[in-house]
């Protein structure tokens, strides 16, 4: 009976095991302020969120794409700025994305994705200021923005006749897309199970253009030559593992780079809140793929 009690009160003595995140544990989370707030564009969306590491720099760049099914609706920037301090505490610049979303003017094709674009080339602008290293940029995408982020790091690709087209755009040598979507056309039915019908095909413009996804899917893009990372909560009901697979499989027979992690007990928003364990996995990937490049 005492052995039985002692195993009653280790076993109570033991801390719980943390739910899986919700969309609102996602959306509740606490908000962090920036060092730098900078306007890439005349729009209220047109800025980004600069957090600085300590030290001298020169510092690697980590560009953090939010999701929220490219829909207004949802704040994106405020959710991911969490996660942002957390990367600069690690020693990174972290340059915290926000663009026009479905609902704002201006959103959708080309606007989205040329607030993308150039929010990215801004770096090269902003990088004597702040101490950038312009030849160390990882981009970290969730949900929408892992595809954004995926695309970000494609646009050398890009045929001079799309209007996304951009001279010189600036080389992401890692992404890592977290419940990501690589192949718009493969695998935007399973997208849509969680954020409707509607919004891809908004956001690229497919009831005006014959070939939409030709400048807007990164699986059209391939090879981009940057190394690719699917990461995915093993719960994940948006972007379940298997399309992180399927997409890295294609990625690999461009000639890429590329690797899928399911993260065990994780949902599609325990990858992007920073005190969960799944978080921990993600920085301490972006720490291993950042140290790459040096």
């Amino acid at each position: 009976m005492r052995c039985l009690a002692a195993i009653i009160l280790l076993m109570c003595a033991q801390p719980a095991m943390a739910e899986p995140a919700t969309v609102q544990d996602y959306l509740n989370q606490p908000q962090a302020k920036a060092d730098v707030r900078i306007a890439y564009g005349v729009e209220p969306a047109q800025i980004v969120d600069l957090f600085l590491p300590k030290g001298p720099g020169k510092h690697p760049v980590v560009v953090l794409i939010h999701g929220g099914c490219y829909l207004a609706q949802y704040q994106g920037l405020p959710q991911t700025s969490g996660l942002a301090a957390d990367l600069a505490k690690r020693g990174y610049a972290v340059w915290n994305v926000e663009y026009r979303k479905l609902g704002e003017a201006g959103a959708g094709y080309p606007g989205t994705f040329l607030d993308v674009a150039d929010a990215v080339d801004r770096i090269r602008a902003e990088a004597p200021k702040y101490k950038l290293d312009t030849t160390r940029v990882v981009a970290l995408g969730h949900s929408a923005g892992g595809h954004l982020a995926l695309w970000a790091a494609s646009r050398a690709r890009l045929p001079k006749t799309s209007p996304l087209w951009r001279r010189d755009p600036l080389k992401i040598s890692t992404v890592i897309s977290l419940g990501g979507i690589g192949d718009l056309e493969g695998q935007g039915d399973v997208f849509a199970g969680a954020c409707g019908p509607e919004p891809i095909p908004k956001i690229i413009g497919l009831a005006d253009r014959k070939d939409a996804y030709a400048d807007t899917s990164p699986a059209a893009l391939l090879p981009s030559g940057a190394r690719v990372l699917m990461i995915s909560g093993e719960l994940d009901h948006v972007m379940p593992p298997a399309t992180g697979h399927v997409y890295v499989t294609r990625v690999r027979k461009a000639g890429d780079s590329a690797e899928a992690v399911a993260i065990p007990g994780a949902t599609h928003y325990d990858v992007v809140i920073p005190t969960t364990t799944a978080w921990k996995q993600v920085a301490d990937t972006v720490t291993r793929e950042i140290g790459k490049l040096r």
